[in-house]
């Protein structure tokens, strides 16, 4: 019953609050990249449309189809992605997994709203959920970064 109790403590108000209003919800008309990430475990998906502008992200939409969890992890990231580099977004994702996987620090702003998954931790089968919009976002970042120096 003590690990039940554990997982209802996870989905904290904040989390669920997260979850239920995700910016930049839908598809971009014309991004330079799109990358659509699955977390094999619990069939979750991410689908992430970007555009960049100068090296930064200009415009940013995103499809979720992810449990709560994925789905506060691209609150955040929705909310913060706007401006920031494809190197920003890699330090973000990779810190993001520091924090998940090694009880690292959590992501420097503007990703550090990303603390709130840290009780998530101790459920690894999760990890792919949350890591769903950051790796779907790096990769089109990357992507659209490739397309405009080539």
């Amino acid at each position: 019953m003590s690990g039940e109790n554990d997982l209802i403590k996870l989905y904290s108000g904040k989390i669920l609050e997260l979850a239920a209003d995700i910016p930049r919800l839908g598809r971009l008309e014309a991004p330079d990249a799109s990358v659509k990430k699955r977390s094999p475990l619990c069939g979750s998906t991410v689908t992430v449309d970007i555009s960049l502008k100068d090296g930064v992200v200009s415009d940013y939409a995103q499809d979720v189809k992810a449990c709560a969890l994925g789905q506060a992890s691209a609150s955040v990231v929705g909310a913060a992605i706007v401006g920031q580099s494809a190197e920003q977004i890699q330090a973000a994702r990779d810190a993001l997994k520091a924090m998940l996987k090694e009880d690292g620090p959590t992501p420097t702003a503007p990703f550090d709203g990303l603390e709130v998954l840290r009780p998530a931790a101790t459920y690894k089968n999760r990890h792919a959920s949350i890591l769903l919009a950051l790796d779907a976002a790096c990769e089109a970042a990357s992507q659209a970064k490739e397309s405009q120096t080539a």
